[in-house]
């Protein structure tokens, strides 16, 4: 395998891969994100797969990691939020319970013309603490809610409102990593 490339143009997945010391380049996904699927483990499976799909087409003897995450909470799924209001709608919704987190991947190996995939998903609960009108209003205006599915980041100042999380932080954040490095090094053996 002569590389490693990362469909995603997320600052935190590079950040979370260079952490491992995983040695990659980053090429961002044109992908349409068409879903057809309901539950929230297949959508991010189904989403991450395109990813990758779509920068794999364009390389040879690679191996492309695609991934998506969402927040599901009381049956709906969360994206990103595309203003205040619906950032103070979904951050409502979280306050005071559990939700899950899921974020997909997919790795799709391009080597000497054969193409071999994976594709998993992990799930992570979270609960917040409950939070005030004006807390939720306070947290909206620090900006850090409106690139983040769910309106927050839990590695930013959310973190104050998380009362316990329940499986990988990472997850959290937008990638598995340690699930990933299992998965690539069963990969790269077969």
């Amino acid at each position: 395998m002569k590389q490693i490339v990362l469909a995603s143009a997320s600052p935190r997945r590079r950040e979370l891969l260079a952490q491992a010391g995983i040695v990659f380049t980053v090429k961002a996904s044109d992908a349409e994100e068409v879903v057809t699927e309901n539950a929230p483990d297949k959508i991010v499976k189904e989403l991450a797969f395109l990813k990758a799909k779509a920068v794999a087409e364009r390389e040879e003897d690679a191996l492309v990691i695609g991934a998506d995450t969402i927040v599901a909470a009381e049956g709906n799924i969360l994206g990103k939020p595309h203003s205040r209001e619906e950032a103070f709608s979904m951050l409502s919704m979280l306050q005071g319970k559990t939700h899950q987190v899921y974020t997909g991947v997919a790795l799709i190996a391009k080597e000497a013309g054969k193409e071999r995939l994976e594709v998993f998903a992990e799930k992570t609960d979270v609960t917040f603490y409950p939070m005030t009108e004006k807390e939720i209003q306070e947290y909206i205006d620090t900006g850090e809610s409106m690139d983040k599915a769910g309106a927050y980041g839990i590695q930013g100042r959310a973190a104050v409102y998380i009362q316990k999380i329940c499986g990988d932080y990472n997850n959290v954040v937008g990638l598995p990593v340690a699930k990933l490095y299992q998965k690539l090094k069963e990969f790269t053996r077969r």
